[in-house]
């Protein structure tokens, strides 16, 4: 149940105002404002020192998403931040070549 799952601005508020401003100047309004109640589902877990991608919604490993999929690459300061998106869901945030995130106490 997503509710189990804490939301990503209270653990990584910094990602969530970084990804926010990023998908404003895209002009991707719709995702803009759907990325403040994105859930941690997952951590990506492959183990590269350069990874820190986060999984925002529930999905079989090693599966394509299927119809409605499609990428967003956002242009960060540092690093790559590329969004797989499904019919306007963000479900997983790739978060490549960045400083290490600070992880705050899940809140709700």
């Amino acid at each position: 149940m997503e509710q189990d799952h804490p939301l990503v601005r209270g653990v990584f508020p910094d990602l969530i105002a970084e990804l926010t401003a990023l998908l404003e100047e895209e002009g991707e309004h719709e995702l803009a404002d759907c990325a403040r109640d994105l859930r941690l589902v997952d951590e990506c877990g492959c183990g590269d020192d350069f990874c820190q991608s986060i999984r925002t919604a529930d999905h079989p490993r090693g599966r394509p998403y299927g119809p409605g999929h499609r990428c967003v690459s956002l242009s960060p300061s540092k690093g790559m931040l590329i969004l797989d998106v499904v019919d306007a869901r963000i479900m997983y945030i790739e978060i490549l070549d960045r400083p290490p995130m600070h992880r705050r106490n899940a809140q709700p």
